[in-house]
């Protein structure tokens, strides 16, 4: 890919959904240029989104890492990705 071409992105898919100190949060599943990525984003317009994971080779790792990734931000309180813990 030139440095001009736009990634391309398939379709996101929403893997979960979790509530914050900052509100109500999704967990968001992608294709760019290839390679699943996950995200952590709001469900609503407005605030960060976090890169939580990319190049996730199956779906066992994908369910796998999005359970976790859940779990931890329900017993937190608020998103993992901000790093606090």
């Amino acid at each position: 890919m030139s440095t001009t071409e736009a990634p391309v992105r398939g379709k996101r898919i929403r893997m979960a959904t979790y509530t914050a100190d900052v509100g109500e949060r999704q967990i968001v599943g992608q294709r760019v240029d290839g390679e699943v990525r996950l995200y952590d984003e709001p469900a609503r317009d407005g605030g960060r989104r976090w890169v939580i994971e990319r190049g996730v080779e199956s779906k066992a790792e994908l369910e796998a890492i999005v359970a976790d990734y859940r779990q931890k931000a329900q017993k937190l309180g608020y998103v993992p990705m901000m790093g606090w813990f």
